[in-house]
């Protein structure tokens, strides 16, 4: 999806400096219009990709720390899940949240166990909770060290 975005993007500021150069008055205000959407684009498409960078990141310290969730769960031949099985699992991660509301580990888990029950709505804004906190973490750990 990626490159099918970035070929469209290109395609698009071509578009875009063809009107502008031709001179009319309506062709360049569309051509101004049409630089809009590629920066908007390259913007969408950076976010993404370091949302996908971060949240790997992530994932790989869980599991050097042995500490990823547990897949126990049964999958359909697809490989998704089974749902009821899925939110079987969930308030196990959703009360370890509310214990450890700071816990980057603990909202990643969560995230994953969205993820596993299907809502990836939920599960991208807890995987952005777990990616601030853990950056916060650092931060504080960075900031602590320079006092000692």
């Amino acid at each position: 999806m990626s490159v099918l975005l970035g070929v469209y993007l290109i395609a698009t500021m071509q578009l875009a400096i063809g009107l502008l150069v031709s001179g009319s008055g309506v062709t360049v205000v569309m051509g101004a219009a049409l630089i809009i959407l590629p920066l908007v684009g390259v913007w969408a498409l950076v976010r993404e990709l370091m949302f996908g960078v971060a949240s790997a990141r992530l994932v790989r310290i869980l599991e050097a720390e042995e500490a990823l969730p547990e897949d126990n769960i049964a999958r359909r031949p697809s490989g998704r899940p089974l749902r009821d099985e899925a939110d079987a699992e969930f308030p196990r991660y959703a009360a370890e949240v509310e214990r450890e509301p700071e816990s980057w580990r603990a909202w990643l888990r969560l995230g994953l166990a969205y993820d596993a029950s299907g809502d990836r709505r939920r599960a991208r804004a807890a995987v952005r909770t777990a990616i601030r906190l853990a950056r916060q973490e650092t931060r504080q750990s960075g900031s602590s060290k320079n006092v000692q």
